[in-house]
């Protein structure tokens, strides 16, 4: 039988999974994950936390199930996470949601940002603006839904857009601009000058906005501040989040969208086709986490800080070249001074090389841009001191290697 056809070829494209001769090759995290397992390196790589969860929110979920909350939930989600996510927005940002038509759970923010761009994009006509580098379920998504992804690069050393180059970008075909801040690969928060134009142009351009805040609890130069917020954004805005990062509890894969509701319940009606719904104890397990003290929060931010600059002093001293982040999980850092010049190569010896592995960014770019971060290197900081420190020690050998 010959090669199947349908939409997963464009999306696998779209990934840049798909070679020529048809075949799907699999995700550089999945490569390099299989790598440190074989080799016995200390991972960096993948960005999943080896943290516990707080122990209030697991014996929430236990609770849960032993009361027998294990079938469906409601397909907007369970009450009581709509409540408590309207009440975190409110808490946290000032931001008042009707948890009733404004919010919708969903199966972690992944499949928020899917259910929302095939709900939204209506032609193979329309764009969707990304800042590269993206996390990769972006650039799959927007080829499966048949629209345009137009990028525009971050640039070295801060990681902020070029604003000319934004509103280049951003035309009368642009129906999303998609945004993700705390921003994951390279740790950089978006200005409030970066905040304004993006606003600026949606209106401009009749544009929605779709905000990615999944580390809105791990910014490190003040507090996180939505785009949602920003006057005149509320009413064109998607704001996605969810409890993977914040809790240490990504396999739960819990998330939320809220926004206007004509736009929920545009997303609902696609999402409730995809999953339908998930994780009914977890939900109810989430609605606890977000209701925590400040205490925990303030906690969660202060212990990523203190491993990002584990890692900043061990590759600094390794030889690499680091870009201190403002938010999340990832440092990153330029790995030509150590002979890195090729990321990609770089990555995949690594783990054999120097029982250490990392993700290049150019697997967050496309071919075009790819120039621009040829020597660039992710290092995740959510794993436990002793892993972070063992993988500096090892790396200390780097310059005599």
């Amino acid at each position: 039988m010959g090669i199947v056809t349908g939409a997963w070829r464009r999306t696998a494209a779209g990934a840049g999974l798909l070679s020529p001769d048809g075949n799907v090759a699999s995700t550089i995290f999945a490569e390099i994950s299989a790598l440190a397992a074989r080799t016995g390196a200390a991972n960096l790589g993948q960005g999943f936390p080896d943290a516990a969860a707080p122990a209030e929110v697991l014996e929430a979920a236990r609770s849960a199930i032993a009361r027998g909350h294990n079938q469906y939930a409601p397909g907007r989600g369970e009450a009581g996470l709509l409540q408590a996510i309207a009440q975190h927005q409110q808490r946290f940002y000032g931001l008042p949601l009707d948890p009733e038509r404004e919010i919708v759970v969903t199966a972690g923010a992944t499949e928020a940002i899917a259910a929302t761009l095939l709900a939204l994009i209506d032609s193979p006509h329309d764009e969707v603006v990304v800042f590269e580098p993206f996390y990769d379920s972006y650039a799959a998504v927007v080829a499966l839904a048949g629209a345009t992804l137009r990028t525009v690069p971050l640039r070295l050393p801060d990681f902020q857009p070029d604003h000319d180059e934004l509103a280049a970008a951003v035309t009368d075909r642009t129906r999303i601009i998609l945004v993700n801040d705390p921003h994951n690969p390279t740790g950089t928060v978006f200005d409030r000058a970066t905040q304004e134009l993006i606003v600026e142009l949606a209106h401009r351009h009749d544009a929605i906005i779709v905000t990615d805040e999944v580390y809105e609890h791990l910014t490190f130069t003040g507090p996180h501040v939505p785009l949602a917020t920003l006057p005149g954004a509320a009413e064109r805005t998607l704001t996605i989040s969810s409890a993977g990062k914040t809790f240490s509890v990504t396999g739960w894969k819990i998330g939320w969208i809220h926004g206007p509701a004509p736009l929920i319940t545009a997303v609902l009606t696609v999402k409730q086709f995809l999953t339908y719904t998930n994780g009914t104890p977890f939900q109810q397990a989430v609605a606890v986490g977000l209701g925590l003290d400040d205490a925990f929060f303030a906690a969660a931010r202060e212990q990523m800080i203190s491993k990002h600059r584990m890692l900043h002093d061990g590759l600094t001293a390794a030889g690499f070249t680091v870009y201190a982040p403002q938010g999340g999980y990832f440092t990153v850092t330029d790995a030509a001074g150590v002979g890195g010049t090729d990321a990609d190569t770089f990555c995949r010896a690594l783990p054999e090389r120097m029982g250490v592995a990392a993700i290049p960014l150019t697997a967050f770019v496309t071919e075009r841009n790819r120039h621009l971060y040829a020597s660039l290197v992710r290092f995740a900081a959510c794993k436990s001191a002793e892993v972070i420190d063992e993988a500096m020690r090892r790396l200390s050998g780097m310059r005599r290697a």
